[in-house]
């Protein structure tokens, strides 16, 4: 027999109220009534879809550049080494790391979500401006790239709120798919992103628009584009998102008072809490090392030109997304059979194979970009891992002569030096990665970051139970935040002194211990529950 029960008092709460016209009820486990008006439950998902689209646009505005960034800022400094461009991919990082625990609070503070993303999306939109009009500063260019990338990690610190907002709106049966949603979603940012910038490249440089004031090239264009649809993603904000939430069925059948306001107090397993924490660190530091080092890699072991390196990159990490993407199908499906600890177990292992693809073997050497060269340079043989060599008095014996050339041109001619640095001193004495190395290395890391990223989430959200998560949801944020800060920096200072081959065997190292680590902590991995027949301490 259907039943007509007052919104306040349902087991589902969720807000803003409809008007009492026609209910969608279901049965719980102790066979009281669980009911959720369907014009509610329409705008509770409309607005969990602006969620997704929020991620989505927060994807496009970080992945855009991405590819870009090593000769956007070659040019602004045409010394700048990749030392140097790992602060500038880290300070995204940094700017999300403060931001994160910030917005998280301010959303559980206020109750509401679309005010901290408000805020954040204004500070990414001119955050976009400053980096498109970088060239009109005269000094210190380096400083404000810096700044203007820091400024656009403040404002995704918004993704705590979306994924906050998610946990709340959402039932924990709904949870894994809904969040595999999410970040789907956030990888087809990650595809679009280097798409759009792939597809800027024919714009070329000084560009169509070449004057102070304005500056429109490929390494400008994707900033004012992702100013844009910071401006869309506001709009979507104040016409169609609505606040929701919702006390799961799962939650409020172990409550004697199903009418009450408030979620009773309680205190989720501080070890799976911190646990969860490790993990994501580790599941982000990897992905912060694979999106730095494709670039510089790429370009010293193929010498391959900037031009290029933007172009075959951006392709690269397109269809990347493409396979992510296939991945978080499949993690749907997957999740209702297999143990989401599993699945995350499994990530972690494809992300370890696909470092140990990437490790350097054999009998070939990266060209140099060395330009004389005597009969005396000769390569020591089986030269040592760590082994310091004077890069003035060594080559390797593969140094091809016509991909050494002046600095700054692009087509290999006789303006742009390309191969591998004169100052990488590992140059000569460690093999090449391979293409093929690299391009099966890059899809096992494609199917296993998404896996461990999307369990990551859902297991977390799971762990905290029913209460707000935003505060929690930006320190996992900040902690992911932390990896891609550390990683950029840890990627670019062990690749500068001992070349791919120390760097991958380092990641190896890391990601086999974070699979025994979740092993020793599986069984606290698991969701939250009141404890049957004992009444939650009240805190009314």
């Amino acid at each position: 027999m259907r039943q007509k029960i007052n919104e306040k008092t349902s087991l589902l709460k969720s807000h803003p109220p409809a008007a009492d016209d026609e209910y969608s009820d279901y049965s719980t486990s102790n066979g009281s009534v669980f009911i959720e008006n369907p014009l509610v439950r329409r705008s509770r998902w409309r607005s969990i879809r602006v969620m997704y689209l929020t991620m989505f646009l927060s994807s496009v505005s970080f992945s855009i550049c991405m590819s870009s960034i090593w000769p956007y800022l070659k040019l602004l400094d045409s010394s700048a080494s990749t030392d140097l461009l790992g602060w500038v991919v880290a300070s995204y990082s940094i700017g999300q790391l403060i931001a994160s625990p910030f917005f998280g609070m301010m959303a559980n503070r206020m109750r509401k979500s679309r005010e901290p993303l408000v805020i954040s999306l204004i500070i990414n939109i001119l955050a976009n401006i400053l980096y498109a009009y970088l060239e009109d500063i005269k000094t210190h260019r380096v400083v404000f790239l810096i700044a203007a990338r820091a400024l656009i990690g403040f404002g995704a610190g918004n993704v705590a709120v979306v994924r906050s907002y998610l946990s709340g709106a959402t039932k924990l049966k709904e949870r894994t798919s809904a969040m595999a949603n999410l970040s789907a979603f956030q990888a087809i940012g990650f595809i679009v992103g280097p798409g759009i910038q792939t597809a800027m490249v024919p714009i070329g440089y000084p560009g169509p628009v070449h004057m102070s004031g304005l500056r429109i090239n490929l390494y400008t264009a994707p900033a004012f584009l992702s100013a844009l649809v910071g401006i869309l993603n506001l709009l979507l904000l104040f016409l169609v998102f609505k606040e929701h939430r919702v006390l799961d069925e799962e939650y409020s059948h172990s409550i004697q008072d199903p009418g009450r306001e408030e979620i009773p107090d309680y205190k989720p397993d501080k070890i799976a809490v911190a646990s969860s924490n490790i993990i994501f660190f580790v599941v982000l530091f990897i992905f912060a090392v694979f999106e730095t080092i494709g670039t510089p890699l790429t370009m010293d072991m193929y010498a391959w030109t900037r031009a290029h390196a933007t172009l075959y990159n951006g392709i690269i990490l397109a269809v990347g997304g493409v396979v992510a993407i296939l991945v978080f199908i499949v993690i749907k499906i997957l999740s209702k059979w297999v143990n989401e600890r599993l699945l995350l177990i499994g990530g972690l292992i494809c992300c370890f194979l696909g470092f140990f693809v990437y490790l350097p073997w054999g009998n070939d050497y990266p060209s140099s970009q060395m330009a004389n060269i005597g009969p005396e340079h000769q390569l020591p043989k089986n030269g040592s891992w760590f082994t310091v060599i004077p890069s003035d008095k060594t080559i390797s014996p593969h140094y091809n002569q016509s991909t050494t050339a002046a600095p700054g041109n692009s087509s290999g001619s006789g303006s742009e030096a390309t191969g591998c640095p004169d100052a990488y001193q590992w140059c000569s004495y460690t093999p090449i990665v391979t293409l093929s190395q690299f391009l099966c290395g890059t899809a096992l890391i494609c199917i296993g970051y998404p896996t461990g990223n999307v369990m990551s989430y859902a297991l977390f959200s799971k762990i905290l139970g029913p209460k707000p998560q935003g505060t929690m949801m930006g320190i996992l944020t900040a902690s992911g935040s932390l990896a891609r800060t550390v990683g950029p920096i840890f990627v670019s200072l062990i690749y500068h002194a001992f070349g791919p081959r120390v760097t991958f065997v380092s990641m190896c190292g890391m990601t086999l211990i974070t699979v025994i680590f979740v092993g020793f902590v599986y069984k606290r991995l698991v969701p939250f529950k009141f404890e049957k027949g004992v009444e939650p301490p009240d805190q009314r």
